[in-house]
């Protein structure tokens, strides 16, 4: 474990986080949820904030997948997502609901700053995000998909985008300490 310069517990609480907040919208599947929370611990987001019917820790199938990472991710249950968006934009946060939609724009085109602070609504796993949560954010991301199925996994999708948004964050911090 030491090879792999893995925090600890305490070490990952006092670590700074990613000013990046995944909020998932009536998520059906915990294991999904564990997932997201794993992803979360991967990247040291600041938070999960969960809505609606979305199963919250302590939970036997978050545990599964979450593998630990539902007791060092701060998270936060929310009635709905209405109630998340109000205190992400209140604290100074984009909003994107991650969907196929009229005017998304797709994920590699997208070009988020290093300090700017950004939440990403993922919704459920057969209805997506709900119009009415689409309508109070700040824009669609949407993930480029060639095949017939045009749609990923909930877990998936959400590691594919908060990649995309860490990846793009390291790349400026590498341009800031070679320029």
């Amino acid at each position: 474990m030491a090879e792999l310069n893995r925090k600890s517990v305490e070490e990952f609480r006092r670590s700074e986080k990613t000013p990046v907040i995944a909020v998932l919208e009536n998520i059906r599947s915990s294991y999904n949820v564990g997932s997201v929370f794993r992803t979360a611990d991967a990247f040291l987001l600041e938070a999960i904030y969960l809505t609606g019917y979305t199963g919250v820790p302590p939970h036997k199938e978050i545990k599964k997948t979450a593998l630990g990472a539902e007791e060092t991710v701060t998270w936060k249950q929310f009635k709905n997502a209405t109630e998340a968006i109000h205190e992400l934009k209140a604290n100074g946060f984009t909003v994107y609901a991650v969907e196929q939609a009229v005017n998304s724009q797709l994920l590699q085109a997208l070009q988020f700053k290093q300090d700017e602070k950004i939440a990403v609504i993922f919704g459920n796993e057969v209805t997506g995000v709900e119009q009415e949560t689409i309508q109070q954010c700040d824009g669609c991301i949407e993930i480029p998909q060639l095949g017939m199925k045009h749609s990923l996994n909930i877990a998936t999708a959400a590691g594919v985008v908060l990649w995309e948004i860490i990846r793009t964050r390291m790349l400026q911090v590498t341009d800031t300490v070679i320029n």
